[in-house]
């Protein structure tokens, strides 16, 4: 019999639904008593609009050897040119990597913790062998979810990852909510591309300064952020809050060093995506942040999410 194509697991408070497909975060919901102020529904932090298969947008879904797109799907490497499959053809590029919409192999099961493995496999412009692992995990403080990446070939290779969650909180829309993001810096992209159209500048004093609690009302946003400003543990804390003060909180770790947040407007309702990544978008052709594994070189990154009081 076929494994189920959507996996459940539950642990201090939280409950959440991943996919087969993509190793994607479908749901995460909030059930503590006291955070849900006497409501009887679970108080939702991830949703991801209808739950498609493969994920829309590719939301929750794990994007990797690469996230974002490679300009018109060519870079070079180690002296070597390569010319992967253009996925969006429209924009011209091979975008968000070769794993989003695979089917991953359930490794390891309990109440609380899912671990899923994929083997990226050979394919057009991409002769790199990686064996990935992405694990969720819930208890007490939130949502964990740790990535790793070995390289199982014999040659060195690049690689990047990024996951992108649709984050709500419960049912406030997103006009009314504030958004805060610890980044110093920001990416300009080309609109028409989605692909960056300078090097990471300041937000300071710019529409792009998150830095401080601003509202999203009829705020737009295609934008990966850097330089994130970390707190004693390591960790870099970014909030999507309503006016109550209660929202969700998306934790990045050392290995996650971008945040791209990002709009959906055709999303009923209107959608927010915060995106942790190791890298921007054509980090193959850049060579900003990005990753080179040697033979059988291991990686892991994690990052993770909660429910967020401004009073706790």
């Amino acid at each position: 019999m076929s494994e189920p194509l959507h996996h459940s697991i539950r642990g201090g408070g939280y409950r959440a639904t991943v996919s087969g497909t993509g190793a994607a975060l479908l749901a995460l919901d909030y059930d503590d008593p006291s955070y849900m102020q006497g409501s009887v529904q679970p108080y939702r932090l991830v949703e991801t609009p209808g739950g498609h298969e493969p994920p829309l947008n590719y939301g929750g879904a794990v994007l990797a050897p690469w996230p974002g797109g490679i300009r018109d799907g060519h870079f070079y490497f180690d002296g070597i040119e390569h010319q992967l499959a253009l996925t969006d053809s429209e924009r011209g590029a091979a975008v968000n990597g070769l794993a989003w919409y695979r089917s991953w192999e359930v490794s390891a099961l309990t109440d609380s913790r899912i671990q899923q493995t994929l083997e990226v496999g050979l394919h057009k412009g991409w002769p790199y062998q990686l064996r990935l692992t992405v694990a969720h995990e819930l208890g007490p403080d939130g949502l964990t979810v740790t990535h790793t990446a070995t390289n199982v070939g014999g040659y060195h290779s690049p690689f990047g990852v990024g996951v992108r969650p649709y984050l709500r909180v419960g049912d406030i829309p997103l006009d009314e909510c504030t958004l805060q993001v610890a980044a110093g810096t920001r990416m300009p992209l080309d609109r028409a591309r989605a692909l960056p159209a300078a090097y990471s500048q300041s937000v300071t004093n710019t529409e792009y300064d998150f830095t401080r609690p601003r509202s999203l009302e009829g705020v737009h946003l295609d934008v990966p952020f850097s330089a994130l400003d970390a707190d004693l543990d390591g960790n870099s804390r970014h909030r999507l809050c309503g006016a109550d003060g209660r929202g969700v909180e998306l934790w990045t770790g050392p290995g996650f060093g971008w945040l791209q947040a990002t709009t959906i407007e055709d999303a009923e309702p209107r959608a927010l995506v915060l995106a942790p990544m190791t890298c921007p978008p054509d980090a193959f052709n850049l060579g900003i942040d990005l990753l080179v594994l040697q033979s059988g070189e291991r990686w892991s990154g994690r990052w993770g999410l909660r429910g967020y009081e401004a009073d706790r």
